[in-house]
């Protein structure tokens, strides 16, 4: 036996459809992200607070003063500093709609990134045919750590960086793509901090 129902029961059953979800979905990605870039500060903290223990255990080998070149790895800062700057304006374009420029400022970036780690691969191999690898000392082991896994996270940017342009030229600038390029954004920003702090703490320290 079919029972009537009425259009209140049937409002009850479906399902609600709030306005905002989508907003809401974006928040916690976003928020989501800050945890995982707080989790890298921490990995950050870790390894500088070993180079700084470990700085001085050369076990009679080279130390900074003798291995560091400040402007060659100066020239590296400049590069970073200026894909972060690249990545702003990307940024300024995507908040006018502009995707071309968007696009454009992106692959500069990502030339930029990648030039970084070109000049960091270099100095690692140079380093390594010298005779100071990671295995010569507690120093060279702290060094190649610290400076290697900030490489890895800008090779991971790269791989985003590249991601994202293939989605901007496909998609456009709808809500998803803004939010990811958002979360980039603080990606690449966080990582030139980083290393900053590299150069200051590592480099200059070590080479004065």
């Amino acid at each position: 036996m079919n029972l009537p129902v009425s259009p209140a029961s049937l409002a009850l059953a479906e399902p609600e459809h709030h306005p905002h979800a989508h907003h809401d979905d974006g928040s916690r990605t976003v928020l989501g992200f800050w945890i995982y870039l707080m989790s890298d500060c921490l990995i950050f903290a870790c390894l500088f607070a070993t180079f700084g223990v470990l700085a001085e255990n050369v076990a009679g080998g080279p130390g900074g003063r003798q291995l560091f070149d400040l402007p060659y790895v100066a020239a590296e800062t400049v590069l970073l500093l200026v894909s972060s700057f690249t990545f702003g304006v990307a940024a300024l374009a995507m908040q006018a709609g502009e995707r071309n420029k968007v696009v454009g400022w992106l692959i500069a970036t990502f030339l930029l990134g990648a030039g970084f780690i070109a000049m960091e691969v270099h100095e690692f191999a140079l380093l390594i045919a010298e005779g100071a690898g990671p295995s010569r000392s507690a120093f060279l082991s702290a060094y190649f750590t610290l400076v290697g896994t900030h490489g890895l996270h800008v090779t991971a940017g790269l791989l985003w960086l590249g991601v994202m342009i293939h989605q901007v030229l496909h998609f456009g600038l709808d809500d998803m793509v803004r939010r990811r390029l958002a979360c980039l954004s603080l990606f690449w920003h966080f990582l030139d901090l980083v290393w900053i702090c590299v150069f200051t703490f590592v480099y200059l320290r070590g080479a004065i």
